[in-house]
């Protein structure tokens, strides 16, 4: 995997964007799974407790919580991306990040999916803090994340 960096800059406007929405980050998590759900529909496939779920989206008990552990991980790893220089995920997180997506049948384009979704709840969660160099903080924090789980999508041993 290539070393990207994560400039001084893209690291004070994720840290400054992920404190103004930390505290929302119930609401804006479930947002952010919504947004999945509309980009993707057959996405709802990949998740165990969706998949033959009949309760509404909203009302599922298992849903926040995901949608929170997701959304939380993704901000507070990019929030230490520059700091660590690299994913802060323990290893283990990762091995066990990347079996489960691979056990689920994710594929790297489902990827890009989560990253729209997560770029349009940032930017309606700040609007005022948004720019393009906002933008492209967030996409290459999402992008390393993203890398160093897919790095890890293979069958558990």
């Amino acid at each position: 995997m290539e070393e990207r960096g994560f400039t001084e800059e893209q690291e004070a406007l994720v840290v400054k964007s992920w404190n103004a929405m930390k505290n929302n980050s119930g609401e804006l998590s479930l947002k952010f799974f919504n947004k999945i759900l509309e980009i993707a529909p057959a996405a709802q496939q990949l998740f165990s407790f969706l998949k033959d779920s009949k309760v509404p989206l909203d009302q599922n008990p298992k849903l926040k919580p995901h949608a929170m552990a997701v959304f939380v991980t993704t901000c507070q790893s990019a929030v230490q991306l520059r700091k660590a220089g690299k994913i802060t995920v323990t290893e283990s997180n990762l091995k066990k990040l990347g079996a489960i997506h691979f056990k689920a049948g994710v594929a790297a384009e489902h990827f890009e999916v989560t990253k729209l979704a997560l770029l349009e709840t940032i930017k309606e969660a700040v609007p005022e803090m948004w720019s393009p160099e906002m933008k492209n903080a967030w996409e290459e924090a999402h992008d390393q994340l993203a890398d160093a789980i897919k790095s890890e999508m293979k069958p558990s041993s």
